[in-house]
């Protein structure tokens, strides 16, 4: 049953934040897409979404625009109802779907100039917003080339531009660098980021761990309909992999050396001329440890903390599969 009763998910239609979600739940028959999801993502702020195929990403997005309705609970997006106030919804949403649907007969002129009337742009103030995005991801001077011309990363670019053209609060951006080449991705990367600085909300998803990390303020990580992690990256890492390793590399056999370490601080692998402790404060461990090193003679060579990658977060979130020949 649709529920979109404010009072009682104690939601507030304000601007501290620009999308607002309780107990968010999509089901399709017998079977829940989406279960539970409560989210607040500030103004400005950047909120990836990781997770497998079928995690319930794209639902997700679906409901924020207004496309489908939740089965139960509530979300405001720009302070608007995505069930009850679904048209102003949409005027304040820009949405990029992994199918996109362009009209390969159209120039891109045309094509952009419609959807500028959709949301009440004229024709003449629809081309130059549309020339000036398409300056920033890359595609100047196509404006009147047929989209059936255009490469998959063209279309993708052209998508996003449609997504901005009536400069909305809020993106919503399914997998916006699919099918793009390295320099067009990190076109429209950096696009994203400029984006950020304007104070326009963005919920991405993508399944490239490297451009979540490089986006994300936070990051959700969702699992069969659920959010199963939300944090800055590094309270993810925290939080599932533990606290920071740090590596030092003397110029010189480390021998009995490493009495100089703060006896609060674990050593969790070590060679002849380098060690690793673990740092959960690294700016109050590492000081320390240079200041130690450097009264005991200790010619260090290089500290710098050992990678803590991603993926070994959301591979501990989403359950990694066994290797071949293990249960």
């Amino acid at each position: 049953m649709l529920s979109t009763d404010r009072g009682r998910y104690n939601l507030e239609t304000s601007m501290e934040y620009a999308i607002e979600t309780r107990d968010l739940t999509k089901r399709f028959g017998d079977f829940t897409a989406v279960s539970g999801v409560t989210l607040n993502v500030r103004p400005g702020e950047v909120l990836v979404l990781l997770g497998p195929n079928g995690a319930g990403k794209t639902t997700t997005t679906r409901m924020l625009a207004s496309i489908l309705l939740p089965t139960r609970g509530v979300a405001l997006v720009a302070g608007f109802d995505v069930a009850g106030q679904a048209a102003e919804v949409r005027r304040r949403v820009g949405l990029l779907t992994e199918h996109h649907g362009l009209y390969t007969r159209m120039r891109a002129g045309e094509y952009l100039s419609f959807f500028g009337s959709i949301y009440g742009l004229s024709d003449a103030d629809a081309r130059r917003r549309a020339e000036d995005l398409l300056d920033q991801v890359g595609m100047p001077g196509i404006i009147d080339r047929r989209l059936g011309e255009f490469s998959k990363g063209m279309r993708q670019k052209l998508a996003l531009v449609r997504a901005l053209l009536h400069d909305p609060p809020v993106l919503l951006l399914d997998e916006p660098t699919s099918a793009m080449d390295p320099a067009s991705a990190r076109l429209v990367r950096d696009s994203i980021l400029r984006l950020r600085s304007s104070q326009r909300t963005l919920v991405v998803t993508t399944h490239n761990l490297a451009e979540a990390e490089q986006l994300a303020d936070r990051i959700a990580i969702i699992r069969q309909g659920s959010i199963a992690a939300l944090g800055t990256v590094q309270e993810l890492k925290l939080a599932h992999v533990g606290p920071p390793i740090m590596e030092l590399r003397a110029a010189c056999p480390l021998d009995g050396a490493m009495r100089v370490l703060p006896g609060d601080l674990q050593v969790v692998a070590r060679g002849e001329d380098w060690l690793r402790y673990q740092a959960p404060d690294p700016a109050d461990a590492n000081p320390r440890v240079l200041a130690a090193a450097a009264s005991a003679g200790l010619p260090v060579v290089l500290l710098t903390e050992v990678g803590r990658s991603l993926e070994d977060v959301y591979l501990r979130v989403v359950g990694a599969p066994a290797p071949q020949g293990e249960e």
